[in-house]
């Protein structure tokens, strides 16, 4: 099969919106022509509370927890995982004033949307203490 497009951003948390600091937590890929929606998260703990001593590390876990549910469809993750997947993928990547926030949409080429969804979390999220 031919490469194809995909579009994809970036979860960073922002712990003080007022501060507009954040970290990468997490990508979203939406490859349309071959029915893909993915995201993948890895939360570094530790980063996060460097970055705000006072978050709730807990919270924001199971905020991000969802995201990849709601991406797979589980319809134990709420209303918004039983929408369809282009539909899916908007409401993850719509701008949010909170804590856990999406970055603005970014397109690719792909021959495989896991593999690009992997190559991005690891170029994009992951630090030298989280990299398997």
């Amino acid at each position: 099969m031919p490469a194809t497009s995909f579009d994809w951003a970036v979860v960073r948390i922002v712990p003080r919106v007022e501060r507009g600091e954040r970290i990468n937590v997490g990508v979203i890929l939406h490859c349309r022509e071959r029915g893909f929606l993915g995201a993948r998260i890895a939360f570094d703990r530790t980063r996060a509370a460097a970055l705000d001593p006072a978050l709730d590390l807990d919270e924001v876990e199971r905020a991000l927890e969802i995201i990849p549910r709601i991406a797979a469809g589980d319809p134990a993750a709420g209303p918004m995982a039983r929408l369809d997947r282009a539909e899916r993928f908007h409401w993850l990547v719509s701008p949010r004033s909170t804590i856990v926030q999406p970055s603005r949409v970014h397109s690719g080429i792909c021959d495989d949307p896991e593999a690009a969804l992997q190559r991005l979390l690891a170029t994009m999220v992951l630090s030298p203490s989280t990299m398997p």
